[in-house]
């Protein structure tokens, strides 16, 4: 189990209300929909997710949480070292690029504005005129396999003048 598995599994309200009436004595499904007044489809759902993540053991005694992967989970998270602080630009990039393609857009314009930035600097040609179809081929890349589309991308940085448009003719116009 890593800390984004358990992260993952307690992410869910329903299942941490579970994980916490195990914690406190329920032993069973009945039990834990007693305590918590859950449906019984929702709590079966919560351990299930929760067993498999190895947060839970059901031991043949009934469920429990499995406290020694826990303190290993503990004992590694401790022992890992921590990574160096990073100016706030990196931050957004890692938080919104993978493997060079946008996972979504920022709804806050200025963490937007820094994407958008390092993505007309790294896509477009100071000086250089490119007619629509070439933006749009230029920018699909960037949105492959994420939540944003090439049209949208375009929009903002036009709207963000990093691009100006005259005549489906676009060129640089930003940093």
């Amino acid at each position: 189990m890593s800390t984004q598995v358990l992260a993952g599994a307690l992410a869910d309200e329903r299942r941490r209300v579970v994980f916490a009436a195990i914690v406190l004595g329920a032993r069973d499904v009945p039990a834990v929909v007693s305590r918590t007044g859950l449906p019984a489809r929702d709590i079966a759902t919560a351990v299930r997710r929760l067993t498999d993540s190895g947060v839970l053991a059901d031991d043949g005694c009934g469920l429990r949480v499995d406290g020694e992967r826990l303190r290993e989970l503990a004992r590694a998270g401790a022992a890992a070292p921590t990574a160096p602080a990073t100016d706030a630009r990196e931050t957004i990039l890692r938080t919104f690029l993978r493997d060079g393609a946008l996972t979504r857009l920022p709804a806050q314009r200025g963490r937007r504005r820094v994407l958008l930035e390092h993505i007309t600097a790294r896509t477009f040609e100071p000086g250089r005129r490119y007619p629509e179809r070439a933006v749009d081929d230029a920018l699909r890349p960037w949105c492959e396999g994420g939540e944003a589309d090439h049209v949208t991308l375009r929009r903002y940085l036009v709207d963000d003048l990093l691009l100006t448009r005259e005549s489906g003719v676009y060129w640089r116009t930003g940093p």
